[in-house]
């Protein structure tokens, strides 16, 4: 069973405090996820900043129009320099996802890791070939369009 790695980088023109408040809101992930995901928080607090132990439900629907309910801890927040979550219930056997900003000129440099997971052995490192991966690539450079829009973009 395979343990997946991806990384995403995004460079901003804004400072790191105003990327840190706006990643910092869980309900903004809506904003910045494909709406056919239909994706919406559930419980916890979406309107007020993470904290260590806050604990969010979200419902989406990643493929198919099957809906996915999925819990997530954040577990570490080092305001403003990174945040990680960890999924508690959900599709994965493991998620784990750091967000990372540094301050550059002219800007912030945004780095989504994440670290995940399927169950099923074999076969979930068949169907991460085929469709997971792909579609978490897709889900990100949507992310990165949105966000651009958002809070500008850095050429």
């Amino acid at each position: 069973m395979s343990l997946h790695k991806k990384t995403w980088l995004q460079k901003l023109p804004v400072s790191i405090d105003k990327a840190w408040d706006f990643f910092s809101i869980p309900s903004n992930l809506a904003r910045i996820t494909p709406p056919e995901m239909m994706f919406r928080v559930t419980a916890g607090s979406g309107e007020k900043p993470i904290h260590e132990g806050m604990i969010l439900s979200y419902i989406l629907y990643p493929f198919m129009m099957l809906p996915v309910q999925w819990t997530t801890e954040i577990v570490m927040v080092s305001k403003p320099d990174s945040f990680e979550d960890r999924q508690l219930e959900g599709p994965y056997e493991k998620w784990q996802h750091r967000h990372e900003f540094r301050s550059i000129e002219g800007g912030v440099e945004m780095t989504d890791i994440v670290e995940y997971r399927l169950p099923m052995e074999a076969f979930g490192d068949l169907v991460d070939g085929l469709i997971v991966g792909r579609r978490l690539d897709e889900v990100f450079e949507y992310r990165r369009r949105k966000t651009a829009e958002i809070l500008g973009r850095m050429d």
